[in-house]
């Protein structure tokens, strides 16, 4: 698992490469929520995910409560098929 982190002007980037999963996340959640508030705009590219579990979709979901309460709008600009795929189990399950 890596991290890859840019910040341009109003905006951070950061990229997830490899496991977002129970294994993954405390580390994760140590690099990504920091970048939470630091600009106006978060950009989380999820395009180079290999697997998302449940945890993993847990750390999107206090990402985005943090973005939140910090005001920073949040913008997820990849996806990859692990990441759409857990999303739509989720979205599933709601149903």
């Amino acid at each position: 698992m890596s991290i890859t982190h840019e910040t341009t002007d109003d905006t951070a980037r950061v990229g997830i490469e490899g496991e977002l999963t129970i294994y993954t996340v405390a580390e994760l959640a140590a690099a990504l929520l920091p970048q939470v508030g630091a600009a106006a705009r978060l950009e989380l590219d999820l395009s180079q995910v290999t697997e998302m579990d449940g945890a993993g979709l847990q750390l999107l979901a206090v990402i985005e409560r943090e973005a939140g309460i910090n005001g920073t709008a949040l913008s997820l600009t990849g996806q990859s098929q692990a990441v759409t795929q857990t999303l739509q189990l989720c979205r599933g399950a709601a149903l």
